[in-house]
């Protein structure tokens, strides 16, 4: 694997983790917001990433032959439309957006997850960052050797 594939793997890998850390912050922000743009409370968003299509010269084979080492990128980001059952009912009949027998729709988003999967993004945003650093001391180490 050349070093401009390995820069390039890191890379993308670091700016769809922080995409995925901005989707989920604008979840959690958003978990009581009762109306949204579409009409309704706010549905929970996640992002769908997709391996980039080139892969490097070398590449690495899993147990299945598939050759991985191209990197990935955001595909999109999707709204979830299972259904109204994810939607929390809660008892307020002074809220402005209560129906008739004083219920309203709160989002489909729970706190707890969405800190465990920003958790989650940030600790894959740290790998990402350790393997442009490592990637960067090799370089170096090799410019170094060359030198000699």
């Amino acid at each position: 694997m050349d070093y401009d594939s390995a820069f390039q793997m890191a890379a993308s890998g670091m700016s769809a983790q922080r995409m995925r850390m901005n989707v989920i912050a604008n979840n959690i922000a958003n978990a009581d917001s009762t109306v949204s743009a579409g009409g309704g409370p706010y549905r929970r968003r996640s992002v769908v990433f997709e391996a980039v299509g080139r892969a490097p010269r070398n590449p690495v084979r899993l147990d299945g032959g598939r050759a991985v080492g191209g990197g990935v990128r955001v595909a999109g980001v999707v709204e979830e439309r299972n259904d109204e059952k994810a939607f929390t009912l809660v008892y307020d009949p002074g809220h402005p957006q209560a129906n008739a027998d004083g219920w309203v729709l709160k989002p489909n988003i729970q706190v707890m997850a969405e800190m465990v999967n920003l958790l989650d993004a940030t600790r894959a945003f740290d790998a990402n960052v350790t393997m442009l650093n490592n990637l960067r001391q090799i370089a170096a180490k090799a410019l170094e050797i060359g030198r000699l």
